[in-house]
């Protein structure tokens, strides 16, 4: 008890002569932290990100208006109804609007890779069904030289931190940028982008969970999808930190 309560008074202090000394500031909101050896987001951040909370389209995890289904067929979005997936369901922790955008650019882009803790924790509350089941998580690749520019896939960081087998079967062999794209432009742009790795075993009668980052239009996923289930794969499923909900856009 004694040792506990020695602990908490040293974190204490040394909270303190970081705030006074460098004033480090919260990655997503620019405060200084009150709690720096907490990590680089401060609380209120965290208590702001905009979780997903059901019902949702069990295709592509996008919140749905209400409980009132009437049939399984309703059970799916509208652009889920008119186009079929090779993704057989997704789910996301929250929107990727707000604080969980600025934590998911400082984990992403400024190399804050602790962020992948907390936010695969996210991911495994809200996506408990999702892995439920599953024989491995595959992380969505980049293409090797984006890898070696940013330093490290964000999606394998994620995956890692998920409590399930890590399988990284894909390999991408195209760099075409999405950014800008529309949801069809994005699809065409990725139709070959994704091989499974010829090192891969045997896929058949598996069930896989593609781990990302964000939920774009879901073209992305959608393609690795269709390398996964071309390779044999019976089952695959889709979760990610962040959805970016596409309202009235076309899948």
């Amino acid at each position: 008890m004694g040792e506990r309560r020695a602990a908490r008074i040293c974190r204490r202090t040394l909270n303190a002569l970081l705030v006074v000394t460098l004033a480090p500031r919260c990655a997503a909101c620019a405060h200084v932290l009150d709690a720096p050896l907490a990590g680089p987001i401060c609380d209120l951040c965290w208590a702001a990100v905009n979780l997903l909370t059901a019902p949702f389209c069990r295709v592509c995890g996008d919140p749905l208006p209400s409980w009132r289904v009437i049939s399984a067929a309703l059970e799916t979005c509208p652009r889920c109804r008119r186009v079929s997936s090779a993704v057989d369901a997704a789910r996301s922790a929250g929107l990727y609007e707000g604080s969980l955008r600025e934590i998911i650019h400082a984990f992403k882009f400024e190399g804050r890779r602790g962020l992948a803790i907390p936010l695969a924790a996210m991911m495994r509350t809200a996506g408990a069904p999702i892995l439920a089941g599953a024989d491995a998580v595959v992380p969505v690749p980049l293409h090797p030289w984006r890898r070696l520019r940013r330093g490290f896939n964000q999606a394998d960081d994620l995956a890692r931190r998920l409590g399930a087998p890590v399988a990284r079967l894909l390999w991408r062999v195209q760099a075409a940028t999405q950014t800008g794209l529309t949801s069809a432009a994005r699809r065409r742009n990725l139709r070959d982008a994704f091989i499974v790795s010829p090192l891969a075993p045997p896929l058949a009668d598996r069930i896989f969970v593609l781990v990302d980052d964000v939920r774009t239009t879901g073209a992305t996923l959608e393609a690795c999808a269709n390398a996964l289930k071309a390779a044999g794969a019976k089952e695959v499923r889709a979760l990610t930190a962040a959805n970016r909900v596409r309202t009235g856009r076309a899948a």
